[in-house]
């Protein structure tokens, strides 16, 4: 089993991705699922969803999708570089939607008023869970992903291009693939300026 702390230092934020990648789209599949279900929920809601885009799927998200919403909201002469940056994400395995089922939301907050207003709060920390966990599997297979926020301007495309329940909201995107180009190097701020500790 790989030590956690090293597979920590290993996941990185990876942006020029490729698709020279062993295992195939349903070992993929299986391992990014089989993270989320075992990533933990607050009140055990098991309200992690997720899709994985392939092949096309995958380059319909970024090419056309992303690009179409972004373009006018981006000043025609930062444009191409944005271009670049979807097509870097186009050109790698897959990419998981994240998502975060509303309706169970809506349940705990019915079932449980005591806490209603925490539910909410309780889902944004149980995706950053699952996406993190999610990111370290595929480190552990050597494979490349970042972590993207293009919600909610490509909700409305995603969700009809493929037939997502309304209940889900989508939180992430993460872009997987073999890594052709290294991070660089971390930086990291003082231990002092951000941990502390006490014994009484």
């Amino acid at each position: 089993m790989t030590d956690l702390f090293a597979l920590q230092q290993t996941r990185r934020t990876i942006y020029t991705l490729g698709k020279n990648v062993s295992m195939s789209e349903a070992e993929l599949s299986a391992l990014i699922f089989k993270t989320i279900q075992e990533t933990p929920t607050a009140f055990n809601a098991q309200g992690s969803r997720a899709i994985v885009l392939f092949g096309k799927a995958n380059e319909t998200l970024w090419n056309d999708i992303t690009a179409t919403a972004l373009k006018p909201l981006t000043p025609a002469e930062n444009f191409p570089s944005t271009q670049a940056k979807l097509a870097s994400f186009a050109a790698g395995v897959g990419t998981i939607l994240f998502f975060e089922d509303q309706a169970v939301i809506k349940q705990l907050q019915d079932n449980i008023p005591l806490y209603a207003e925490n539910f909410p709060i309780w889902s944004e920390q149980a995706t950053g869970m699952a996406q993190y966990a999610t990111w370290l599997a595929l480190t552990e297979k050597n494979i490349g992903a970042s972590l993207q926020h293009y919600n909610p301007v490509i909700d409305e495309a995603v969700a009809s291009k493929w037939n997502i329940p309304s209940n889900w909201q989508l939180r992430a995107q993460m872009p997987f693939g073999s890594i052709e180009k290294p991070a660089d190097p971390k930086e990291y701020n003082t231990d002092a300026s951000r941990f502390q500790t006490y014994s009484n």
